[in-house]
């Protein structure tokens, strides 16, 4: 009986491709010193929770289907009396990927969630936050495969954050763009 363990595609595509091709780009002296996706951070913020409870439940359920692993409920840190809100209450739903989990995730957004998207364009390069990590905003949450149409009780968007140890967005950009992302022809 062999062992042979399975290794997500974006992964074995930064160690073979990315890397070396980086390396050449930006003329680093060490491997190191090479950007690489740190996290994918999903969240979702649920203003409509303050009103029903459930809703929370239904963003954790469907954020750990499209994530693979355990959601967590976000909570209010303040009172805000404009949106009826008090210190504590759950008002929206996040989950960090790493390691594996982070690249069969990317490989699924890249391959079959964004080509899903209605009158799809490409992505928009100008998610960059100055500091290397790019956050990219989707309307509807059943372009993910995992999501049950017939099931869902309200579209609703979700916040990805991806985490680069790049120093610049130049490097960041360059790193997304090589594992696949359609990123738009803006300037």
């Amino acid at each position: 009986m062999s062992t042979t363990t399975y290794t997500p595609r974006p992964q074995v595509k930064y160690k073979e491709e990315i890397v070396p091709a980086l390396m050449e780009e930006y003329a680093y002296k060490s491997i190191m010193q090479v950007p690489k996706l740190e996290k994918i951070v999903l969240s979702q913020g649920l203003g409509a929770a303050t009103a029903d409870k459930k809703i929370v439940d239904y963003a954790v359920e469907e954020m750990e289907l499209i994530a693979g692993q355990k959601a967590v409920a976000t909570i209010s840190k303040k009172d805000e009396a404009a949106f009826k809100l008090r210190k504590g209450m759950p008002i929206g739903a996040k989950v960090t990927l790493r390691g594996e989990k982070m690249y069969e995730f990317l490989d699924r957004l890249v391959s079959s969630a964004l080509p899903r998207v209605r009158d799809f364009q490409g992505i928009s390069s100008t998610g960059f936050d100055g500091r290397g990590n790019y956050n990219l905003g989707i309307k509807e949450q059943i372009i993910f495969p995992e999501i049950n149409i017939d099931r869902i009780k309200k579209i609703q968007g979700l916040d990805i954050t991806f985490v680069t140890s790049a120093n610049t967005d130049k490097e960041a950009k360059s790193l997304l763009a090589k594992f696949g992302f359609p990123f738009t022809k803006e300037q």
